[in-house]
């Protein structure tokens, strides 16, 4: 069988390439010419360039494609591009389902987040949740929720696609959680903010043994949620250090933090920089609290994700 991977190079979209070959399938990855392929180089992976953004270059990479997994996404909070955001997350989407469409791909895949259920105020959550949140958090939130509305259509003119919305992706590749995660094992994070942060939390092969068993398994137009567990950060580095015994990262003064983001906000906005703490990555941090269970995805597909403390050791293991 062949399989299509859009943004292959992509920490996802990596690990999946890697799961594909290994069940013996040709695999096509979609990347951009300038991406950088790091992650997926000497792979026997045919890379097909182009971008969602631009149909005629998904239908030439769509030829002869049997499963399609759709993972590329512009992922950021903060100071962001939201038109290119919005080109990337919704326009690309509905790029490559018309595209599937026309190639009449067996089976699609689609890579969502739990984001889109909004602000469930700590309430955990099944897909069945209507969401409550008026208005969205963030330029990230709102063109996902148009992305999962078009796969939506989709699905309800009978195209068989399968969502799945995935909480936090770890790994030790993650380029968001990682890097904080080695610097706490060197000892170098003697502070951190917002430690009582609920995080949903699902590695990354994980999320990908998933979206294997969704191809496979789910009838078209299903949702699941893939989330293996959630706790506070503070929970999270209180278990590294008991193995490590590097003390827990010190919590930051919340007042002292929304005051930098007076002199932040406008820099970033002035040099298009995204700093590390905006308003809106502390809208997350303080205020917003997405609570979700992977329930279904283990009863209807056979999903079972590794325990969190797992994941946490692999971290340990490559430090």
């Amino acid at each position: 069988m062949k399989a299509l991977v859009t943004g292959a190079n992509g920490f996802t979209g990596s690990h999946l390439v890697r799961a594909l070959i290994e069940g013996g399938f040709e695999v096509v990855g979609l990347v951009r010419k300038t991406s950088n392929c790091d992650r997926i180089s000497g792979l026997p992976v045919q890379l097909a360039y182009g971008d969602v953004s631009d149909r005629a270059s998904l239908d030439g990479a769509m030829v002869g494609v049997d499963w399609l997994f759709h993972t590329a996404a512009y992922v950021d909070l903060g100071i962001v591009d939201g038109e290119r955001m919005a080109r990337v997350n919704v326009e690309g989407t509905r790029n490559v389902l018309a595209a599937a469409q026309v190639a009449q791909v067996q089976k699609m895949v689609y890579c969502s987040t739990i984001g889109i259920y909004g602000d469930t105020q700590g309430e955990t959550i099944t897909e069945t949740f209507q969401r409550r949140q008026q208005g969205f958090s963030s330029a990230y939130d709102s063109t996902k929720y148009d992305a999962q509305q078009l796969v939506n259509q989709a699905a309800a003119t009978g195209f068989p696609v399968v969502s799945v919305m995935p909480s936090g992706i770890f790994g030790v590749d993650d380029p968001h959680f990682g890097p904080v995660i080695q610097l706490f094992l060197k000892g170098k994070l003697p502070f951190w903010v917002g430690g009582d942060r609920i995080t949903g939390i699902v590695h990354v092969d994980d999320l990908v043994a998933a979206m294997l068993l969704a191809a496979e398994k789910s009838p078209p137009g299903e949702h699941y949620i893939i989330s293996t567990d959630d706790l506070p950060t503070r929970e999270m580095f209180a278990y590294l250090g008991s193995k490590t015994g590097i003390p827990t990262p010190k919590e930051a003064p919340k007042a002292l933090v929304y005051f930098l983001t007076f002199f932040l906000d406008p820099l970033g906005h002035l040099f298009g920089w995204n700093p590390p703490l905006s308003r809106e990555r502390l809208h997350y941090v303080y205020e917003r609290c997405v609570r979700v269970s992977g329930q279904k995805a283990k009863d209807q597909l056979g999903w079972k994700p590794r325990p969190l403390t797992a994941i946490f050791d692999e971290f340990i293991a490559q430090s």
